[in-house]
């Protein structure tokens, strides 16, 4: 069984992970006003299409197919990074379970995210942590979130679960970059969770140079489809040749090569 880590150790981890990005942050503490429960954001359909309703007007669209997946894409991140990042760099499993956790509307930036007392486990073995952690997030928070989503939009499920793949991989990178002696570790946890259950079949995580990984996806966000949008950067609908001179440029200017 694994052991459990006390809620000072999980908010002391959560407050170092926080400094990666704004993606990383999940607030621990009493609750003020204004937070509401995430289990309603994940299976509410009223909450969520309002949501999505306002992603779409402040991304200019008219599409609710685009600005759902623009958001749940955008969500998946924030649940991904913190519980990622506590695992990989300190070695902690996140309970971030829906029931627990809380979120505030903002109008623009990653959601915020709150959880009053932090719980989790200590990773006794970092090579079997891909498990747990896809039941926390995939499990636990993901698949609510895309039953809601496909019954107010009646989007793909691939489409949905390309863009968690994605977002995974964005926040195995983000890793990468703050904490390089962490890139191994990171991939290679990136990797077994896109080799599982929903996630499988989402993209593959490329690594052209040692310590520099790229993801390309199997499906697309429809970003491209907002007013003044293209492809990302790991589109499947990037020509090969042009995706591999995009890789070489940015290997070479993180190497601070000209």
């Amino acid at each position: 069984m694994p052991r459990p880590a006390t809620s000072r150790r999980v908010a002391g981890v959560l407050s170092e992970v926080a400094t990666i990005s704004a993606y990383f942050e999940l607030e621990t503490g009493p609750l003020e006003s204004g937070w509401l429960p995430l289990t309603e954001l994940l299976t509410g359909p009223s909450v969520l299409s309002g949501r999505i309703a306002e992603v779409a007007r402040r991304l200019g669209t008219t599409e609710d197919l685009v600005a759902a997946s623009i958001f749940f894409q955008g969500l998946a991140a924030r649940l991904w990074s913190p519980v990622i990042g506590a695992a990989v760099t300190r070695g902690v499993l996140v309970d971030l379970a829906p029931d627990r956790a809380f979120w505030r509307p903002t109008p623009s930036g990653p959601l915020p995210l709150r959880v009053a007392h932090p719980e989790g486990w200590e990773i006794t073995d970092p090579n079997r942590a891909a498990e747990p952690i896809y039941r926390v997030v995939v499990t636990g928070l993901l698949e609510p979130l895309a039953r809601t989503t496909r019954e107010v939009t009646k989007i793909a499920p691939g489409l949905l679960w390309g863009n968690a793949a994605s977002a995974l991989a964005g926040t195995v990178q983000a890793i990468a970059r703050r904490h390089p002696g962490h890139a191994a570790g990171a991939s290679a946890l990136g990797r077994e969770l896109l080799s599982t259950g929903v996630l499988e079949g989402g993209g593959e995580l490329a690594e052209p140079a040692p310590g520099h990984s790229f993801f390309v996806r199997r499906s697309c966000c429809l970003y491209y489809r907002l007013p003044g949008g293209g492809m990302c950067g790991d589109c499947a609908l990037i020509d090969p040749e042009i995706r591999r001179e995009q890789w070489t440029r940015a290997v070479r200017a993180a190497r601070g090569a000209p």
